[in-house]
């Protein structure tokens, strides 16, 4: 993933400020909005869905997904959400032909090892913090409270390292409450990425710029195209 003079944007679960969470519907407005990457979030059988929201009816298979997004020239960032489903998901990503245009992440150490077996090329990404129930909730030590963000900040440049060393990715996928100056610089000197998520707050994007990361991911991209633009005016 190359960063170029401003950060990628990456519309989450499609474009979820303006249609339902990775629907086709989602996709379309993501194309529309014209974001560098549409993530999705993959579980069973290679449906859509994040776990603990509910899916749109019926839900969309990635095969679909890849299909309707191959003609475009964006690239498609898909997350994992199931165990054992790295094969058929590289074997899709194949098939579509969108190889070089994805990146696959887990925050699965292993899930993204099993990958780098079956697909060595598909670049891959490592998220933290594991969030297990879903965007609006995020369980980790009461995170945003005062002390805790700051908390796990500090140790982070340490742990980018070895999440990056033990993945074998080549990107880090990091809430943004937990992106510093440090962590950023710990992972552009391994040679990573660093991906910003989820980001909805236009000074949250405007610092996160500022701080060098390599893309945000965002319910609502047109936003932050909005900031980005007045940014490089500026």
């Amino acid at each position: 993933m190359q960063r170029g003079s401003r950060p990628l944007v990456i519309g989450h679960r499609g474009g979820a400020a303006d249609a339902a969470p990775n629907s086709l519907e989602g996709l379309v407005a993501a194309v529309a909005a014209a974001v560098d990457l549409v993530e999705v979030d993959v579980g069973e059988a290679l449906l859509l869905g994040h776990p603990g929201e509910e899916r749109c009816e019926p839900p969309l298979h990635l095969e679909a997904a890849l299909a309707y997004l191959a003609p475009h020239t964006i690239g498609v960032h898909v997350d994992l959400k199931a165990p054992r489903i790295e094969a058929a998901v590289a074997a899709a990503i194949r098939a579509s032909g969108l190889e070089e245009r994805a990146v696959v992440s887990s925050s699965s150490g292993l899930s993204l090892r099993r990958l780098a077996g079956v697909a060595p090329s598909l670049a891959r990404a490592i998220s933290y913090p594991r969030d297990r129930v879903g965007v609006a909730g995020i369980p980790w030590p009461a995170a945003v409270k005062a002390g805790s963000a700051a908390a796990l900040r500090a140790v982070m440049p340490l742990r980018a390292r070895a999440l990056l060393a033990r993945s074998r990715a080549g990107s880090l996928s990091l809430h943004h409450a937990l992106v510093s100056p440090a962590v950023v610089s710990a992972t552009h000197a391994r040679g990573a990425a660093l991906l910003a998520w989820t980001v909805n707050d236009p000074a949250r994007v405007e610092r996160l710029t500022l701080l060098g990361v390599d893309a945000i991911v965002s319910d609502d991209p047109r936003m932050v195209f909005e900031v980005l633009g007045t940014l490089s005016r500026s």
